[in-house]
């Protein structure tokens, strides 16, 4: 819409130059050769005016559709950034969680062990055992 618009303020401006240049009512656009009175002149001017705010409308709407537009996508990043940051924090929480209850395990399972390891037998104790047999 706004290449549109731009084209037609190109166009009402192009027909406002054409006027403008020209000294008499007698203008060669394209080869043709057209002579307007007053009433024509008038109507021809009230076309272009119509053409510039038609063009300058699309212009702006589409500038304004753009805008709402990049404010959309601008939300739609900041939102998706903050749960993405959201979630880092979880998962950064359940990495903790994750290592102490694994701390927590190893020491149980190292205090199992020396409570059910076997205590070493005094030699003595053996070699008495032996000699009874």
């Amino acid at each position: 819409m706004i290449v549109i618009g731009l084209l037609l303020i190109l166009l009402a401006g192009a027909a406002f130059a054409l006027v403008l240049t020209e000294e008499s009512t007698r203008y060669i656009l394209f080869g043709y050769t057209f002579e307007l009175n007053h009433v024509e002149m008038f109507l021809a001017g009230a076309a272009a005016a119509a053409v510039l705010l038609l063009g300058l409308w699309l212009l702006g709407s589409g500038s304004r559709r753009t805008a709402r537009q990049r404010r959309r996508l601008r939300s739609a990043r900041a939102e998706a950034s903050s749960r993405v940051a959201q979630l880092e924090d979880e998962k950064r929480d359940l990495q903790r969680k994750l290592e102490r209850e694994h701390t927590k395990a190893e020491r149980e399972s190292a205090k199992a062990e020396r409570e059910h390891a076997p205590v070493p037998a005094d030699d003595r104790l053996v070699a008495r055992a032996d000699h009874r047999r």
